[in-house]
């Protein structure tokens, strides 16, 4: 399922920059537009979270069995995110909103989990400022 979802995905990226039209994500409202604009935040929060995972696994450098633990919680949830998103496009695949709601469901959990690596690794219990601002 999620193969077809990169496809059209690619595809509507491909769409966009071939017809040489610039998307106006404030105003989309065709199919194409509204997913093109939706993979521009995915691709914002992947790159979030991609900042606050890099930062927490070198902020616990000292302790290698935390940075172990951490990296493979990463790929688990990576799959977890892939499966549940999955079962969202399929709830939604008779209708041409299954991109859209695919997408929404990665940007929220994404964001989320940006929110969990700070929450846990990035702050501390007492007033010392966190390592990185929260997301």
């Amino acid at each position: 399922m999620k193969k077809y979802l990169v496809l059209y995905l690619i595809f509507s990226f491909h769409s966009a920059f071939a017809s040489n039209e610039v998307v106006d994500c404030e105003n989309a409202v065709s199919t194409p537009d509204i997913n093109y604009c939706e993979g521009l935040e995915l691709a914002k929060a992947e790159q979030q979270m991609q900042r606050y995972l890099e930062t927490s696994l070198s902020h616990n450098s000292f302790d290698q069995p935390l940075v172990d633990a951490i990296g493979q919680a990463q790929v688990k949830w990576l799959a977890y995110r892939e499966a549940h998103c999955d079962a969202v496009y399929t709830m939604w695949r008779e209708g041409s909103i299954r991109g859209l709601m695919s997408l929404s469901c990665q940007i929220k959990l994404t964001k989320q989990r940006s929110f969990d690596l700070w929450e846990n690794y990035l702050t501390y219990m007492d007033s010392t400022p966190p390592v990185l601002e929260q997301p």
